[in-house]
Parts: structure tokens; C-alpha cells; sequence
């Protein structure tokens, strides 16, 4: 029985895919690497710091530990500078209803996610005091596709894992529900995972029964 749904938050609350992507864009033309859409799309769902290093894949020195501090340190700075002009408009379709309908039957709702801007964005779109329980990149050592923060996601709300439904939109928040003993419904990207336990294009198209009956 699903007792309490896990849900990622960019890509499934809210879509935060264009501020990563320019403010990467922006850090890699400062430093002369090359970026593109494709790259980006390899960044999905992976910490920061795992991302930087995706980066400087195709970068032409090395850097120092110190230097990808920076690196990381500067990206965020441009990514929280366009977070400043969310709003809760900026929450997806079909999400509102369906997370009210969830909390009616009496099920915990939690958010996990590796994204250490989690309760600033939660702020911004009027969400921060909303969820039961609330695990991100500030937490963990792991991202995912380690089911790291999903388990301590289900740890606060109190929920044994095999009793959670995740909710991601990432092949590598796929991976990490299901080794974290958890079912999956995979949205957006991952709606074309088959490893999923079930998949939707998006919330707007997801009932309280389906997502109970999982």
C-alpha cells in the first residue's frame, strides 16, 4: 500500500531545466568550453558538482579541486540570480490538484531531490511549508542515481520504503527509487523508461487512484 509519495522537485514541481541550462551556458563561455543542449541534457537529475565534471569533459586543462569550487560556486550565484523571478505560477500543470488529492487520503508527501537550492525554490514558488518532509543536496552525500535521498526522504516521513512512490522525471532518479526499494513513476524524460513502474507524460495526466493503486 502506497503510504506516502516522494516526489523530485525540478522537472515535476517545477521545471528549472533553461535557468541550469543558461547559467551553465554561461559559466562554460566564460571559461571557453564547449556546451550545447545536448550536454545539458546529461546533467538531469546529477548534483552540481557531478555536473561540473560532465562539463569539463571536453575542456582543454585540467583544474584544481579549488578552481571547480569556484566554478560551481559561480554557476550558482547566476542560477539563484534568475530563481529570484520564480513564482508559484511557475509550478507545473496538473501538479496542485493532484498533490491535494493525495494529502485528502490521508498520504504523506515528501520531496527529494539533489538540488541544494531545494528550499529556496520551494520559497519562491509558495510551497516551503507544504510537504511532510523535505530531503535535498544539503543532506546528502549522494546523488543520484544512489537512492540516498529518497531513503531519507521516506526515513522523515516515518514510511518503510517498499511503502513509497517516488515521482521522477530523471532515468537516474528511476535507477535510484527502484535500488532504494521503492516503486517509480517516471514523468517527463523518464516517462520512456521502461524500468518504471509507471510512467505519464506529466502530473496533468496522473489521478490520486492511479498513483494509490501502484
Amino acid at each position: 500500500m502506497i503510504q506516502a509519495v516522494i516526489l523530485d522537485l525540478d522537472g515535476v514541481v517545477v521545471s528549472t531545466d533553461e535557468q541550469h541550462y543558461q547559467a551553465w551556458q554561461r559559466l562554460a563561455d566564460e571559461e571557453g568550453i564547449p556546451f550545447d543542449r545536448e550536454t545539458n541534457h546529461r546533467l538531469r537529475g546529477v548534483s552540481r558538482m557531478a555536473s561540473l565534471e560532465i562539463i569539463l569533459e571536453r575542456a582543454t586543462r585540467d583544474y584544481s579541486d579549488d578552481e571547480k569550487a569556484e566554478m560551481a560556486a559561480r554557476k550558482n550565484g547566476y542560477y539563484r540570480q534568475m530563481l529570484a523571478a520564480m513564482s508559484p505560477e511557475a509550478i507545473l500543470p496538473g501538479v496542485m490538484d493532484l498533490l491535494d488529492a493525495v494529502r485528502a487520503c490521508g498520504v504523506a508527501l515528501a520531496v527529494a531531490s539533489s538540488s541544494r537550492n531545494t528550499p529556496y525554490i520551494l520559497e519562491r514558488i509558495g510551497l516551503d511549508d507544504y510537504f511532510d518532509a523535505v530531503a535535498d543536496g544539503n543532506d546528502i552525500t549522494h546523488s543520484k542515481p544512489d537512492p540516498e535521498v529518497f531513503l531519507l526522504a521516506a526515513e522523515r516521513l516515518g514510511v518503510a520504503p517498499d511503502n513509497c512512490l517516488v515521482v521522477e522525471d530523471a532515468r537516474a532518479g528511476i535507477e535510484a527509487a527502484l535500488a532504494g526499494g521503492m516503486k517509480a513513476l517516471g514523468v517527463g524524460d523518464a516517462a520512456g523508461d521502461d524500468r518504471a513502474d509507471a510512467t505519464a507524460p506529466d502530473l496533468s495526466a496522473v489521478t490520486v487512484d492511479d498513483l494509490l493503486a501502484m
